[in-house]
């Protein structure tokens, strides 16, 4: 088999080889990150961790997807901050620019492009039924932007245009990536072989990380108490004070199941924070109550985030060198996008070439 091809499905989820794979036969990887706030531990067990340790497995193309964002109100200064922000965090984690391509959505005008002619091969009814769009606009479809309606077009354009293999979501983009799956399978089918057709990379543990409020809920950057969301940049008596007063279930048994939804958070992030199971620290806390589960989950945490936070403090002091690297990960995408586009332009027959 070759090195290509040693990726393989379980379960429906793509996880890599266990060896490092040469670069002229590294699958193509993209996925994109939206600039709504201060990146948080669910953004870095879903996905940043994922992304940090794949490097060396695919050819990988990282987006700040700040297009996306415009889909709701949006400050521009505050999008600026955020987007800048975003990119410090991902470097700060161990997104290596010399491994992978790094830029920002709007400096490739190509994603915008692509987005509307995909329009022309993508049904009303596929965009009214995607669930993210129902919940996003809670009932108020009527006055919500067009853009939050085509949000699922966009970020089709996003991964199509890079010729993209596996697409790195949780749980809850399911949906997204089978429609750009059928978008690509349609494309092809009207105007030739243009398009790879690529697969969802959802990961079995922290795709979904929950608010610490809420269990039910996922955490979210724009969540309108912090209290149930562990930023990158909380100091740890902060972090401490969180896991502290953190939901917790019914009983003193630390035991992740369907009937324990906040016990089953806290111990996924534990675990994903270590070497350890989840198995494991159920065996770990047997008889030690909450408290002392709660105790060791936070001084994990802080020592997990302290290498995280120095470099970030690191990166803010010198911005310019930040600004360099979105600016040749652009250049790079860019190359790529641009041949894409000219091959797509030219199956749907538009333009003279002059």
């Amino acid at each position: 088999m070759s090195a290509k091809a040693d990726v393989v499905e379980e379960r429906g989820v793509a996880t890599a080889p266990s060896e490092s794979v040469p670069e002229s036969a590294r699958r193509r990887v993209f996925s994109g990150m939206q600039p709504s706030g201060t990146p948080h531990i669910g953004n870095y067990l879903g996905a940043i961790k994922h992304w940090v340790a794949q490097q060396v497995f695919y050819d990988n193309v990282f987006c700040i997807v700040d297009l996306h964002a415009l889909s709701l109100p949006t400050d521009p200064a505050a999008l600026r901050q955020n987007t800048i922000g975003l990119a410090t965090a991902l470097l700060a984690a161990g997104i290596d620019p010399n491994q992978s391509i790094v830029f920002v959505q709007s400096d490739v005008r190509e994603h915008a492009e692509l987005c509307w002619l995909l329009n022309s091969v993508t049904q009303f009814g596929e965009l009214r039924r995607m669930t993210q769009f129902k919940d996003k606009a809670g009932g108020q479809d009527e006055a919500v932007s067009a853009a939050l309606f085509d949000y699922p077009v966009l970020q089709a354009a996003d991964i199509l245009l890079y010729d993209t293999e596996l697409v790195p979501v949780g749980d809850d983009q399911r949906q997204h990536v089978e429609l750009t799956r059928d978008i690509a399978t349609r494309f092809n089918a009207r105007y030739g072989e243009t398009f790879v057709v690529p697969k969802a990379d959802i990961k079995p543990e922290g795709a979904r990380i929950m608010a610490l409020d809420d269990p039910t809920a996922k955490m979210s950057k724009s969540a309108a108490s912090q209290n149930g969301v562990i930023s990158l940049t909380d100091d740890a008596d902060t972090i401490r004070r969180k896991i502290r007063r953190s939901v917790t279930d019914s009983g003193s048994d630390v035991v992740s199941g369907p009937g324990k939804p906040a016990l089953t958070n806290l111990l996924t992030i534990y675990a994903l924070l270590g070497d350890d199971t989840v198995s494991a620290l159920e065996e770990r806390y047997a008889g030690k109550g909450y408290g002392a589960f709660k105790s060791d989950l936070g001084e994990a945490v802080v020592a997990a985030l302290a290498p995280i936070q120095r470099r970030l403090g690191e990166l803010q002091s010198e911005p310019e060198h930040v600004a360099t690297v979105l600016a040749t990960g652009a250049d790079r995408a860019r190359t790529r996008a641009s041949a894409k586009m000219a091959q797509v332009r030219d199956r749907m027959g538009l333009g003279l070439g002059t």
